[in-house]
């Protein structure tokens, strides 16, 4: 039965290989499945070059180039010439290349006046997806199968709440993103982990660790009236921006003490297994050491997602005469009280997690 298993198992691995290949290949030929004009570049020259100095010594240069584009979905005009122009730095634009796949405007079918409109990524795209898919099979097998399908399903259920409250018009912001965050939770600890014990105890330490870092959060915000918080800096938003934020940071917080639930919950199980005569409060003591070795590096990666999060526009702000108060009140501040709360969360899953997991335990593991 197991040699079945693991000849079905790499059976799924080279099926997907090869069926996403050729996915890959064929995006490069479904052209005639777009209403939208579709062309390959098959020459490119460079016309003009100018150099470009703002008020802030800040420097570019200004490209452009006469590409020749041939038609892949057009009956009339196979080939067109546009003029396009891009800055080297890549802010808004950017250059085309011989073999490219783009997108063409074409007013009225007028071929003289054409304009590219961006370029075609599904290839690339397509090709990201079955390197990841692959790879995940390939070195998980089932248990990366249930992960994706975790994901998948939590993507699923986001667009449905972002749906929701679209057509609410952020009326029920906080119930709704409430319940799905513990729907998220449930779902991909379920799938991942199996319904049984040891979920349930991830999921308690994850709901417990999360819900006491927002309750916090919230005591401090109501004591200290939201001062130095800057809701207007959240660009674009047509709600109200204070729960909107609040929401982003009980989804990212509960992604994190998920993390490290799942660590700790995990490791004092084993442990269980190979000493089923461990004492509880020698598994909560084991919980304790095991969070303190994980905290440091995951509250690191915290601090690393958001300072590569908002290092674009930090260096935009910097170069265009900004100082780093401003800077940071406009473009860092919202995140780094994010993932300060998520820190908290971070500290308080520890002892939690550890705590459940030493009373939730069966008294006698068996060893497999």
């Amino acid at each position: 039965m197991k040699q079945f298993g693991k000849r079905w198992g790499l059976l799924a691995i080279i099926l997907v290989a090869v069926v996403g290949l050729m996915g890959v290949v064929l995006t490069r030929k479904d052209a005639g499945l777009y209403h939208q004009p579709v062309g390959q570049v098959t020459h490119v020259a460079t016309l003009n070059r100018t150099k470009t100095t703002d008020e802030f010594n800040n420097t570019d240069v200004s490209v452009t180039q006469r590409v020749t584009v041939r038609l892949l979905n057009q009956q009339s005009a196979n080939t067109v010439r546009v003029k396009h122009t891009f800055d080297a730095s890549g802010a808004m634009d950017q250059a085309y290349r011989v073999g490219d796949q783009v997108f063409l405007h074409l007013p009225s079918g007028q071929h003289s006046a054409a304009t590219i409109t961006g370029l075609k990524r599904d290839t690339a795209l397509a090709a990201v997806v079955w390197l990841a898919l692959t790879l995940l099979l390939l070195i998980m097998r089932f248990h990366g199968l249930l992960a994706l399908l975790s994901v998948a399903l939590n993507g699923v259920l986001f667009y449905a709440a972002i749906q929701i409250d679209l057509a609410t018009n952020g009326g029920h912001v906080y119930s709704l993103f409430g319940v799905l965050a513990v729907v998220f939770a449930a779902l991909t600890l379920g799938l991942v982990l199996g319904f049984n014990r040891q979920m349930l105890v991830t999921f308690g330490a994850t709901l417990v660790g999360t819900g006491l870092a927002v309750i916090i959060s919230l005591t401090v915000f109501a004591l200290t009236h939201e001062r130095g918080v800057t809701y207007e800096s959240m660009q674009y938003v047509t709600q109200v921006p204070r729960p909107l934020f609040l929401v982003e940071t009980v989804l990212g917080s509960l992604g994190a003490v998920m993390d490290e639930s799942t660590d700790i919950v995990a490791s004092l199980f084993q442990l269980k297994t190979e000493r089923p005569d461990i004492a509880p409060q020698q598994v909560f003591k084991s919980g304790l050491q095991i969070g303190h070795s994980i905290m440091g590096p995951l509250i690191n990666v915290l601090f690393l997602i958001f300072m590569a999060d908002t290092f674009a526009m930090t260096l935009l702000y910097l170069r265009n005469g900004n100082n780093w108060g401003y800077t940071f009140t406009m473009n860092m501040s919202l995140g780094m009280v994010q993932s300060l709360i998520s820190g908290i969360g971070i500290v308080l899953a520890i002892p939690v997690a550890s705590w459940l997991a030493s009373r939730l335990m069966p008294r006698e593991v068996r060893s497999v």
